[in-house]
């Protein structure tokens, strides 16, 4: 009788044990989610501040403002639709997305783009332009610059689209956008790349470019310590992973984005 009872309280004591373990788990996992959600709503509110009272003043400025709007909406969809830490983060990189949006926009109206944001490495490895170029590819003109202007008013903040690296930039075409949407890269986009960048630091091989975005890593920052030491500039953005609502309509191109400010900067 005497062994029984016992048998019955530590049966007692291990299902209790269990359930208190699980629902200090649950309350963790919570807290975490909570944070990271307060963490990515402090950048989406912060973005849409800048959305809001921030209007461009010329083709550039106007399109990147553009984007950043559309990263905004994504932000603030995703947000709410966010049930784990991961889906948080992504949230978070979507507004970060619309802050170099923004930056740019400031950049080309030409007021003060406030403090530098994070860096990120996929955009580190994506590089960024850094000369001028001009090239015709089957027919088409095509112009990238490290500088905003009439002829070149598509920015990219540099990142991964369809598992190849986009520079940080400014373009004449969002030549990104169809592989954007379409989740894959088309015939000719080798060409266009290699026409584009052959030759510039910190930029991948045309050839490293097609075979995805570690040899791009790789080869990128080989040629980037051969010339100037392995330091290496870059962007964000890519991928961002399953959401509903993370592609693009309007002005531009995919990613996310949010921030709450007031025209003023306050990065």
């Amino acid at each position: 009788m005497g062994t029984a009872i016992t048998l019955i309280v530590l049966l007692l004591i291990i299902i209790g044990a269990v359930a208190y373990f699980a629902k200090s788990q649950a309350q963790n996992r919570q807290r975490q989610l909570d944070d990271a959600k307060a963490d990515a709503r402090r950048l989406v509110e912060r973005l849409g501040g800048q959305v809001l009272n921030l209007t461009g003043t010329d083709t550039a400025s106007q399109q990147a403002m553009a984007d950043a709007s559309e990263r905004y909406n994504a932000a603030g969809s995703q947000l709410e639709q966010a049930q784990t830490v991961e889906q948080a983060k992504l949230v978070k990189e979507t507004a970060l997305e619309g802050l170099y949006y923004v930056r740019a926009a400031r950049t080309a109206m030409g007021i003060d783009p406030g403090p530098k944001l994070p860096e990120e490495l996929e955009r580190e490895r994506a590089g960024k332009v850094t000369e001028h170029r001009k090239v015709d590819v089957e027919g088409q003109s095509y112009e990238a610059s490290p500088d905003p202007g009439a002829n070149t008013p598509y920015y990219y903040p540099g990142g991964r689209v369809a598992g190849r690296p986009v520079p940080q930039g400014w373009y004449s075409t969002p030549w990104w956008k169809t592989a954007l949407v379409a989740g894959a890269w088309g015939i000719g986009s080798m060409l266009l790349f290699d026409a584009m960048f052959s030759g510039m630091g910190g930029i991948a091989s045309a050839s490293a470019w097609e075979s995805g975005y570690d040899a791009g890593q790789e080869d990128a920052m080989g040629d980037a310590g051969g010339d100037i030491g392995g330091d290496q500039g870059g962007d964000f953005g890519g991928d961002q992973g399953d959401f509903g609502g993370g592609d693009f309509g309007g002005g531009d191109m995919g990613g996310f984005g949010d921030f709450g400010g007031g025209g003023d900067f306050d990065f």
